[in-house]
């Protein structure tokens, strides 16, 4: 039996991965590691934490001890590093645990593969790590090749990790991967992100902050085929490569708060324009040729069968966020946003 240790299997893309694995592949062992930090949620793991071939372990990345015992009682054989701080908004109010989580945990996590030996350990990334694109360029897209050229605390972290991941590579020949995905958006997504802000505030007839003038555009990637594509990585994809995911749905924020508004019946008057994110990058967008081209990956969702799809699922559990949004994150929510709303 084949084990991977899925680190951050408790988030949002964490826990939609852990869900793809553990019924895809019966006979794989899928440890979930997760500190359990606001943004980690056991309930989004009720589907699967009777299946035979899952398990949890609550535990922190950047605890070499801990990690190292680990790597000792489970002999992984594959390592998947969702596990990271990843609100931009958080790295901008408090960047040092995002060193912390997601570079030290990175380095954590790699010295115990070394020590232990791995036949892959696979870095979940993000687009962030280069930049963003001018607006009035819409011919420009990432490539792996695009320069990092980070904006943020968090993309830093990222791109910090990001370049470790390859050191190991090179210098001790580590077996590795890394994807760099566009805005993930569909099931289990924590509530302080974009589309589940939306859905949550209109249903609740409540104002809905918009950064600027709501002009950034993102690129949107539904997480079902982000964790397909990961897949695709982990069996067929080329050991030292960088792998872009996402394109071709690219949305300014205006519009998508638009698109959610309309699908909900609720008047466009609940937009509240505040002010911009310090650094705020303009534009993502995603060039995934090379996935496309060398491991035949085809995204199942366009941004509009997605959308859809995505509203009904926060329709259909409200209990799910509901929950998160009555503790500790509506006192965030109020801390971020309280003044400009008021």
């Amino acid at each position: 039996m084949r084990t991977y240790l899925v680190t951050g299997g408790a988030g949002f893309i964490g826990g939609n991965f852990v869900h793809h694995m553990v019924k895809k592949y019966p006979d794989y062992e899928i440890i979930n590691l997760d500190l359990l930090t606001y943004a980690g949620n056991l309930e989004t793991l009720k589907p699967v934490e009777d299946k035979p071939n899952y398990k949890f372990v609550k535990g922190d990345i950047a605890d070499r001890e801990f990690i190292f015992d680990l790597f000792e009682k489970e002999k992984p054989d594959i390592v998947v590093n969702f596990a990271a701080e990843s609100h931009v908004d958080r790295s901008i109010t408090d960047p040092e645990i995002f060193v912390r989580t997601n570079v030290m945990g990175t380095t954590t996590l790699l010295d115990a593969c070394k020590k232990y030996g791995i036949k892959r350990f696979h870095q979940v990334s993000t687009d962030e790590v280069y930049g963003d694109l001018p607006l009035d360029r819409p011919d420009l897209f990432f490539t792996e090749e695009t320069p990092l050229h980070t904006s943020s605390p968090y993309s830093s972290a990222k791109a910090s990790a990001d370049l470790f991941v390859l050191a190991y590579h090179r210098t001790y020949g580590m077996p590795v991967t890394i994807s760099r995905c566009s805005n993930n958006y569909g099931p289990y997504h924590f509530p302080e992100k974009l589309i589940p802000l939306i859905i949550s505030r209109a249903l609740a007839d409540e104002e809905i902050p918009v950064y600027g003038t709501g002009e950034n555009v993102r690129d949107w990637l539904h997480v079902s085929d982000h964790c397909e594509a990961i897949d695709l990585i982990l069996h067929k994809g080329k050991e030292g490569e960088v792998y872009n995911i996402g394109g071709h749905n690219e949305r300014t924020n205006l519009e998508v708060v638009k698109t959610v508004l309309k699908a909900l019946n609720k008047p466009e008057s609940l937009i509240r324009f505040v002010s911009d994110r310090l650094g705020h990058d303009r534009r993502y967008a995603i060039d995934p040729k090379k996935l496309e081209k060398e491991l035949g990956w085809e995204p199942k969702y366009t941004f509009d069968t997605g959308i859809k799809e995505t509203i009904e699922w926060y329709l259909e559990n409200q209990d799910w966020w509901k929950h998160i949004i009555s503790g500790e994150y509506s006192q965030y929510f109020d801390k971020m946003y309280g003044e400009q709303l008021k």
